[in-house]
C-alpha cells in the first residue's frame, strides 16, 4: 500500500507582510511574496482604496486589476493619521516580519510611524519603502510615478522609430521591473536577518531596476561616448532583427543573436550569397546592413503566410515568434501546457483567467488561493486575531480610524 506524500507549504509560509503601499510596485512585490506562502494583509485607507480597484476596465463593478494585484491578500482597512490607527500599526507590526509601503518620504515620520517607532515595536522588522526617487536626494520629495522612470532612465529615449518621438511603454513597465526587485530586495533582508537578527530598511528606487535592465549603456557612453539611438524593432548588435509582415497580413518577430541562426535564416531565405560578404561574421556589422538584410528577410517572408513561415523557420532551426495580441495568448499551446494562465475562482465574478505565479518550483511550489478581495473585507477578522475586542474595534470605527 502506497501513501500519498503529504503537501510541501510553500516556502514563504510563516511569513507575514503588511502591505500599505498603493498602485503598483510595492503592491506587486507583496502579491509575488503571497503567491509562495506569505500570509499578505492589505491596508487600505477606509474612504480611500488603493487606486488600482479602478485603473482599467471593470465588470459588473468589480475592477479587474485589483483581482490581479490583489490575489493571495487579506483585506483590512487602517486609517494611519489617526491615533487609533497608528497604534493599531504598531501592533500589527510587532506581528510582522515585512512592511511595504510607499509614501513620500517623511509621511510615515509625520504620523510617528517612521523606523525608529517602528523598529522599537519590532526590531526584527523589515521596512520596505518603495518610491519614486529614493528616500534622500534633490527629487525625493517630488510624486514619482513609473512613467517619470521610463522618461528619466533612457527608456523612452531608445524606444521608437529614428527620427521619431521618444516612445513611452503602453503599460507598467518601470512599476513592474521596480516590483520585482523589491521582492528581491525583501528577500535578501530577510536572509541577512537569518544571520544578524535583526531587521533594516529596503530603500526601493522606481528610477533605478530600469536603469538595471537596460544594460551597459551607462558604461558604453562612460568609456566610448556612445549614446543608443533609437533604432525602432531593429538592434544595434545584430540583423536581421526586425518585424515581418506576413502575406496574410500579419506579423512575425526574427531574432538572429547567434551567428549560426542568422546564417540558417539567410540560407532559409534563398540568399546565401549574403553570409560569404565579409561583414556578414560580425552582429555588429551585420547591424549596420540592416537594410540589406530586411530586404532579404522581410521580401521572403512577404510571400508567405504566417503559418507558412513559421513552420519553415522551424523546420531550419531559426528563431522566430508571431507576433501575438492578448486574443493569440489566451489560446497559445506553449503557456497552456505551462499553465501561465490559470483559472482562479472567484467568489464575486466567477472563474477568471490570470497570469499564473511567477515561476515553478518542483518541491515548494506557489499557488494562488483567490483573487483579490473586496476593500476591507477582512478588517474585524484581523484585529480579533491580534486580540482587539469587539468593542475595542467599534471605539476605532467611531473614531475613523477604520
Amino acid at each position: 500500500m502506497t501513501h500519498a506524500k503529504p503537501p510541501t507549504p510553500p516556502p514563504l509560509t510563516g511569513l507575514r507582510v503588511l502591505d500599505l503601499a498603493t498602485l503598483f510596485a510595492g503592491p506587486l512585490a507583496a502579491t509575488m511574496l503571497g503567491d509562495f506562502g506569505a500570509e499578505v494583509i492589505k491596508v487600505e485607507h477606509p474612504s480611500r482604496p488603493d487606486p488600482s480597484r479602478g485603473h482599467g476596465p471593470s465588470k459588473d463593478g468589480v475592477g479587474l486589476w485589483w483581482k490581479l494585484l490583489g490575489r493571495n491578500k487579506r483585506t483590512m482597512t487602517l486609517d494611519l493619521s489617526t491615533p487609533g490607527g497608528r497604534e493599531t500599526l504598531l501592533r500589527l507590526g510587532a506581528t510582522a516580519d515585512v512592511i511595504v509601503e510607499n509614501f513620500r518620504p517623511g509621511t510615515l515620520e509625520r504620523w510617528d510611524l517612521g523606523w525608529q517607532e517602528l523598529s522599537e515595536a519590532n526590531p526584527r522588522l523589515v521596512l520596505t519603502r518603495v518610491t519614486g526617487f529614493g528616500q534622500f536626494g534633490p527629487y525625493a520629495r517630488r510624486p514619482g510615478f513609473g512613467t517619470l522612470a521610463e522618461a528619466m532612465s533612457g527608456f523612452a529615449a531608445v524606444t521608437g522609430e529614428p527620427g521619431g518621438p521618444p516612445t513611452l511603454p503602453p503599460f507598467g513597465l518601470a512599476d513592474s521591473i521596480a516590483g520585482l526587485a523589491t521582492a528581491y530586495a525583501v528577500l535578501t533582508a530577510l536572509a541577512a536577518r537569518e544571520r544578524t537578527g535583526r531587521g533594516q530598511v529596503v530603500d526601493m528606487a522606481i528610477i533605478e531596476p530600469i536603469l538595471t535592465v537596460l544594460g551597459p549603456q551607462p558604461l558604453w557612453y562612460d568609456q566610448l561616448g556612445f549614446v543608443q539611438p533609437r533604432a525602432g524593432n531593429r538592434s544595434t548588435n545584430n540583423a536581421p532583427r526586425n518585424t515581418y509582415r506576413t502575406a496574410d497580413g500579419r506579423w512575425v518577430a526574427v531574432s538572429t543573436s547567434a551567428q549560426s541562426i542568422a546564417e540558417r535564416v539567410l540560407r532559409l531565405v534563398g540568399r546565401p550569397e549574403l553570409i560569404a560578404e565579409p561583414w556578414f561574421a560580425s552582429g555588429t556589422e551585420r547591424a549596420a546592413h540592416a537594410d540589406v538584410l530586411d530586404e532579404a528577410v522581410g521580401g521572403w517572408i512577404a510571400r508567405h503566410t504566417r503559418a507558412e513561415v513559421i513552420e519553415a523557420f522551424e523546420k531550419a532551426e531559426a528563431a522566430i515568434a508571431p507576433v501575438q495580441d492578448v486574443r493569440d495568448v489566451m489560446t497559445d499551446p506553449q503557456y497552456a501546457a505551462l499553465d501561465t494562465l490559470t483559472t482562479v475562482e472567484d467568489p464575486e465574478l466567477g472563474p477568471l483567467r490570470m497570469q499564473n505565479v511567477l515561476f515553478r518550483l518542483s518541491e515548494t511550489p506557489g499557488a494562488i488561493s483567490w483573487a483579490g478581495r473586496p476593500h476591507g473585507a477582512d478588517t474585524d477578522a484581523v484585529l480579533a486575531e491580534l486580540g482587539l475586542t469587539e468593542r475595542e474595534i467599534t471605539t476605532l470605527r467611531k473614531e475613523g480610524a477604520l
